[in-house]
């Protein structure tokens, strides 16, 4: 099966907002520095801490990150939303309420009109959030 997983790019900060989204969303994570990687010697001292690839994986749900920042630097848009399905009215609160810690509530969660628990937020890094809970699954 083909799909599609999220890949978030931060500037210096990727460890901290990965440890928050593992601790919104558990599962295990992994990191590698740039100082741990062949990119070590080719790169300014300063960034061998700087996160080259992070992975968050739970189940289906896979999350990666980085702190490796193009030329023009970091750019935040709208035109990217983290979407999760998730398995029970007790996963939505939970992930809502922890992924909004610091954040924007944007839309509360409530019943859709497609008969799910639906809302979205953003959080303290500026990722925005679709959460949804399919009832009748």
């Amino acid at each position: 099966m083909t799909l599609i997983n999220s890949y978030l790019t931060f500037n210096g900060n990727c460890r901290e907002a990965m440890n928050f989204y593992k601790d919104c969303l558990g599962g295990e994570l992994t990191l590698q520095t740039i100082g741990e990687s062949p990119l070590a010697d080719k790169m300014p001292p300063q960034m061998k801490e700087c996160i080259l690839h992070a992975t968050l994986v739970k189940d289906s749900l896979v999350l990666m990150g980085s702190d490796m920042v193009g030329e023009k630097g970091l750019i935040k848009g709208n035109n990217v939303s983290l979407a999760i399905n998730c398995s029970s009215d007790e996963e939505i609160q939970n992930f809502y309420e922890k992924l909004s810690a610091g954040g924007n509530k944007d839309h509360a969660l409530e019943e859709s009109f497609w008969g799910a628990t639906f809302g979205d937020l953003t959080d303290k890094y500026g990722n925005h959030w679709l959460l949804n809970f399919e009832k009748n699954k």
